[in-house]
């Protein structure tokens, strides 16, 4: 079995910048039409991404090089509004951050997200962002001028708020707390936020008083919905999981082994389980309403009142 996924600092990860011909994904069987990615990598480097697979279209190894080298597509915001503007796109919504998050480290130094939300923006496309990283809140006004025109989401994902745990399965990550700091400002904005408590780790984060921790403090920070996630365990993410327990958790080997023998996901018996924990926690939970601001027939971007 491969070693341990190795964490590198931002000097050892090498970035390629190059010139991406189309912008949006067709996406089939899920609960949206397109995807966005302006990065390929993640230096996010968490044990459990399922988008650790993706390596191997690139030759790399996604348990020992996950994270080592990332694409930039600089020329990103361009090329969405040509996508924008084609027949083939008719308002459908957009999830942006599908296979690597948009917020990562990267995004500090090259700013494609500005531009994307521009596009978007400008041709009123209605999208909803996955992230684990609190830069997201540098981007306020321009979501907020968004969500003046079309439907916006934005999801924080959020697996435990115990700093340790945290630092073990998301090693480069912002703290819990953080990221709740970021829903707040989200929702401060009027910006449609809800928590992934995803994934789901069994014997992990999936105790019932640690998932209702993360839901509480959800919906302390503003957050309008909450959701969860299994743990997807796909070929190369199981290596690197599995490399992970080896380590850290060595007692837990055979109970996954036996959890997910049959394949990428756990014994449904199990996932029910979990579900049944989220939704003890959710009940009598009192999520914020999202008060999106109006939309705008003007074309004029609205103030935020």
């Amino acid at each position: 079995m491969a070693g341990l996924p190795v964490v590198r600092r931002p000097g050892e990860v090498r970035v390629a910048e190059v010139a991406a011909k189309s912008a949006l994904n067709r996406v089939r069987g899920m609960g949206f039409t397109w995807s966005l990615n302006p990065y390929t990598g993640c230096a996010h480097q968490c044990v459990f991404c399922y988008a650790r697979g993706t390596h191997a279209y690139r030759e790399l190894d996604g348990v020992r090089e996950w994270g080592s080298v990332l694409t930039a597509k600089v020329n990103l915001a361009a090329v969405l509004r040509a996508d924008l503007s084609r027949s083939t796109y008719r308002g459908d919504e957009i999830a942006i951050g599908t296979a690597t998050d948009p917020y990562q480290p990267l995004e500090g130094r090259y700013r494609l997200m500005r531009g994307i939300l521009a596009a978007l923006r400008d041709a009123r496309a209605p999208f909803h962002i996955t992230t684990r990283s609190p830069l997201i809140v540098r981007d306020l006004d321009l979501l907020a001028q968004c969500a003046g025109r079309a439907e916006v989401g934005v999801a924080v994902s959020i697996a435990t708020l115990d700093d340790r745990v945290a630092r073990e399965i998301e090693p480069t990550v912002a703290p819990p707390r953080q990221r709740l700091r970021a829903v707040r400002a989200l929702a401060d904005a009027r910006i449609r936020v809800g928590v992934a408590v995803a994934p789901v780790l069994p014997e992990i984060t999936d105790d019932a008083a640690a998932m209702a921790a993360v839901v509480h403090a959800a919906a302390d920070a503003g957050a309008s919905h909450v959701w969860h996630s299994a743990l997807n365990l796909g070929a190369v993410t199981r290596d690197a999981y599995f490399a992970f327990l080896d380590e850290t958790r060595p007692e837990l080997v055979e109970r996954y082994a036996r959890l997910f023998r049959r394949g990428r996901y756990a014994d449904s018996a199990y996932v029910r389980e979990v579900a049944e924990r989220f939704r003890a926690a959710c009940r009598g939970t009192r999520f914020a309403r999202h008060r999106g601001l109006p939309q705008d027939p003007s074309g004029t971007q609205l103030a935020l009142l």
